[in-house]
């Protein structure tokens, strides 16, 4: 669809000011949609103000709203006149709350206010709802199986020991396919899930994420060593594109889809910011911790308990829908790490040394 044909649908994206919404966004706008985006408040000028610089036409089609997820009046008028939703907004925190239903309620709460907003509205626009939720609802269980490779077949096992991010992901993303099963014929929705891996990349605007910490923490040199423990992850970028083309596809409607480019351990990830930063005056941990050091203080550390049993383990997503479906192919996985820390200097959440001179890609996009 040309960017033209793109100005008469609006979209709404839930939290805008999300690290992944503000990707969604921005690539909204720039294909020409009129967007609609929800924040808890409008006078969190800090979150807020960024979202309008996001591109040139964000001045006159980037609008904002306040809806809060588990609020249910907030949200007809958050919908209405929508043609396409994506409801990215979810609670991550950076660290586990000791009670779980303060991630789960927002997360399932929210998702079905937003749901049946769509489903309710007066005259009926909501086409498709593509819903954010996470490879923590396909592989989410704490012993998952590392032989095997994950894919949209699989939902994480409730029935053991699940953390609650883990728990709310799953559930959030149950209760919408079950809410879409149970609708009537006369008020069916489309309904297309985005399951990505450890989210990295560019960030947008110059709020700190959960998704940001390890960057950040790496490039501070806030840890001394770093633990045999690998990740899957994605590109952001990705990510807002699989939401983009999920909401118009046809072949996309009722499907859920591995956003992933594949694993490294912690310590790849710091070889290659030490790579690309030590000349430019950072000191980047390289060192791996030892196990049994690890494993004494673990006794004392809530996090690093939850961090033994993924000693020298990796999992495995298959990410075929993405490529054969939406047809992305991702993005190398050195350019989103490098990427994301560049863009963390650049917005003042890891600190510029005398010698930083950022990096010049080969498209030119970014020149200091």
């Amino acid at each position: 669809m040309a960017a033209t044909a793109n100005q008469a649908t609006t979209v709404l994206v839930t939290g805008a000011s999300g690290f992944i919404a503000s990707h969604c966004i921005r690539l909204l706008l720039e294909e020409g949609y009129k967007v609609r985006g929800t924040v808890r408040s409008l006078s969190d000028a800090k979150k807020v103000a960024p979202l309008y610089q996001l591109t040139p036409r964000a001045k006159d089609n980037l609008q904002l709203i306040e809806a809060d997820l588990v609020d249910p009046e907030s949200w007809p008028a958050a919908v209405e006149g929508c043609t396409f939703v994506l409801h990215v907004a979810s609670p991550f925190p950076g660290a586990m709350p000791a009670d779980e239903q303060v991630l789960i309620k927002p997360a399932v709460e929210g998702t079905l206010n937003v749901l049946r907003a769509c489903a309710a509205a007066e005259p009926r626009t909501v086409k498709r709802v593509v819903l954010t939720s996470s490879v923590a609802a396909v592989a989410g269980q704490d012993v998952p199986d590392y032989t095997k490779s994950y894919s949209e077949q699989d939902w994480t096992d409730l029935t053991g020991t699940v953390a609650a991010y883990q728990k709310s992901k799953t559930l959030a993303e149950q209760a919408a396919w079950k809410f879409l099963e149970e609708l009537p014929d006369s008020s069916k929705l489309e309904l297309a899930a985005i399951n990505p891996s450890y989210v990295m990349g560019p960030i947008c605007h110059g709020s700190v994420g959960t998704s940001q910490e390890l960057i950040g923490r790496l490039m501070r040199r806030e840890v001394p060593a770093l633990p045999h423990i690998g990740m899957e992850m994605c590109d952001v970028r990705d990510v807002a594109l699989a939401h983009v083309r999920a909401m118009t596809l046809p072949d996309a409607n009722g499907q859920r889809f591995i956003i992933n480019t594949g694993g490294m351990w912690f310590r790849d990830v710091a070889l290659v910011l030490e790579r690309e930063f030590k000349h430019q005056g950072y000191n980047i941990p390289t060192m791996m911790a030892p196990k049994l050091f690890v494993s004494i203080a673990a006794c004392f550390d809530k996090t690093l308990h939850s961090v033994m049993p993924r000693w020298g383990k990796q999992l495995t997503f298959d990410n075929t829908k993405m490529r054969n479906i939406l047809k992305i192919e991702p993005t190398s996985r050195e350019e989103t790490v490098i990427e994301m820390a560049h863009s963390m200097v650049d917005h003042g959440l890891v600190p510029r040394t005398k010698d930083y001179r950022g990096r010049t890609l080969a498209a030119g996009r970014r020149v200091e």
